[in-house]
């Protein structure tokens, strides 16, 4: 049986205040073209479809117009909801879905919703458990279970209440945050979740042949092959240019006890996302000899602080291939001997308004925020990122974020 693993879609996301819907189309289109021509037994998304609890009339239009093409190719698709989608938007219209093969799992019930297919391929059926994003007080809910506190015990205790034929093949989808012996892997700079929050021991997913994992935006095996990460089919953020590939996981899923055979399909994004670091003479040096054209490209000057000159030079050079600037940062220190935390450096690679979201998230339980609230976020960023440009303030933005936060405040009292 042939598989195409996918999570972490984010249709709808913008990145530095750009929409990356172009992005993601053309790499729809990419990835669609790819199962015409090699036809898999199924497609599995493992959360995060959207980049939004309530994502833009775009991309809704974007997910009915992959998932329309997958249908007409009469390949069943299963699909889970992430911390990023409104399981309940997501799961619009399922039942009318399931008829053309599309199979949604938007809110965790006692029975994790499941379905069986008769696989053409000698080794006996296929039953894909779909478990959407869930934390400990769900499970405690609708297990009627007081004792369950950590996430590890959540999806444990659910996967243990199930009905699960052993005898034949499983396939489980998951998005959580897993872990091997507690040791968690390098993340790109778009995750939201914090680090070391809601860890889950791999292991849990020892009743199934394959475990389908998002949630981290990176591509890697936890634990075992066959518990894995498919990352994000692009790159959403200038850390996770260090990551080898990004694509599809192809998982061929052999004979109950036999090892799966599992690769990653690299797909060409429609703007390659690199990143430069140096000194200013190197940079401009690199930039000079460099033949990449319609790129995203992030760039952190090492020995002295951006000025407004260097942002033009720089800017305009990559525009007149076709390139866009989305990154300019100085790393320069005055001070020699400054000791920088592996954390404040992480911190001081993500863009201010993922920064702004991750902080919302973490106070609302992985919830992300709204859209208008992170234009908010957006809009500050660019301020920030800006100021040695002298960005010129827009007092109608000015005061949608002082009623946002007058509002806010009233709300809390």
């Amino acid at each position: 049986m042939k598989i195409y693993h996918l999570a972490d879609l984010h249709f709808g996301k913008s990145i530095y205040g750009l929409s990356m819907l172009d992005d993601q189309r053309y790499w729809a289109d990419q990835f669609l073209h790819y199962c015409s021509e090699n036809k898999p037994d199924a497609v599995v998304i493992a959360g995060d479809v959207y980049d939004r609890s309530a994502p833009s009339g775009d991309a809704v239009e974007l997910l009915d117009y992959f998932l329309t093409k997958l249908a007409e190719m009469d390949i069943p698709v299963f699909i889970i909801a992430g911390n990023h989608d409104s399981g309940q938007r997501l799961s619009f219209g399922r039942s009318m879905l399931a008829k053309q093969k599309i199979h949604i799992s938007g809110r965790v019930e006692k029975e994790i919703d499941h379905f069986t297919m008769d696989v053409p391929d000698g080794y006996g059926p296929v039953t894909f458990w779909m478990l959407p994003y869930t934390f400990p007080e769900q499970v405690s809910s609708v297990l009627k279970d007081e004792e369950i506190h950590t996430y590890d015990q959540a999806v444990r205790k659910l996967i243990e209440a199930q009905n699960i034929d052993l005898t034949q093949r499983n396939i489980i989808l998951s998005h959580q945050n897993v872990t091997a012996d507690g040791k968690e892997a390098e993340r790109g700079g778009s995750e939201s979740m914090v680090g070391g929050v809601g860890q889950i021991d791999y292991t849990v997913y020892d009743p199934f042949e394959y475990a389908a994992l998002g949630h981290i935006h990176s591509s890697y095996p936890v634990g075992r092959e066959e518990v894995r990460y498919a990352g994000t089919p692009l790159c959403y953020h200038f850390s996770e240019t260090r990551q080898k590939d990004k694509g599809l996981i192809e998982v061929i899923l052999k004979d109950k006890g036999e090892d799966a055979e599992i690769r990653t399909v690299s797909i060409d994004p429609l703007h390659k996302m690199r990143h430069f670091e140096g000194t200013k003479d190197d940079i401009y040096t690199l930039l000079r000899d460099d033949t990449g054209k319609n790129e995203y490209i992030g760039i952190n000057i090492t020995d002295q602080r951006i000025t407004p000159e260097i942002n033009t030079y720089l800017k305009q050079l990559l525009a007149s291939r076709g390139s866009i600037l989305m990154e300019l940062l100085s790393s320069y220190s005055s001070f020699s001997g400054n000791i920088v935390s592996a954390e404040k450096e992480a911190a001081e690679t993500k863009p201010i308004e993922d920064l702004f979201a991750d902080l919302y998230a973490e106070q609302n339980r992985g919830t992300p925020a709204e859209e208008d609230e992170y234009e908010l976020m957006a809009y500050v960023g660019e301020l920030v990122r800006n100021q040695d440009t002298h960005l010129p303030l827009d007092m109608k933005d000015v005061n949608r974020l002082l009623e946002k936060a007058v509002k806010q405040g009233g709300e809390a009292k």
